[in-house]
């Protein structure tokens, strides 16, 4: 089943989630590998593609995982969790409708 990953960055969190960044993003290039993965990425914390130095109010990942139990060990397994980036996580189950 698919679950949707919803977190939300810490005040600040944009040095924190560069360091971090390499690790996230492996982790990620594993689900897509493994044809789980069917998106993921930031939500800019102003309104254009690259934020600059206003970063990120958080991201959102759309995976396949065998439960939600997996999924929600997934995500708190997250680099960016580890690192401080994200104050909060929900993650839930998603149903993909279109396209």
């Amino acid at each position: 089943m698919l679950y949707a990953i919803i977190a939300s960055d810490t005040e600040g969190s944009l040095e924190k989630r560069l360091a971090s960044r390499p690790a996230h993003l492996a982790r990620l290039e594993q689900l897509k590998s493994e044809g789980r993965l069917v998106l993921a990425g930031p939500h800019p914390a102003i309104d254009s593609n690259d934020p600059g130095p206003a970063g990120f109010s958080g991201s959102l990942i759309v995976a396949e995982f065998e439960s939600l139990n997996a999924a929600q060990s997934w995500a708190d397994a997250d680099p960016y969790r580890a690192a401080g980036v994200y104050a909060s996580v929900l993650v839930k189950p998603f149903k993909l409708v279109l396209p």
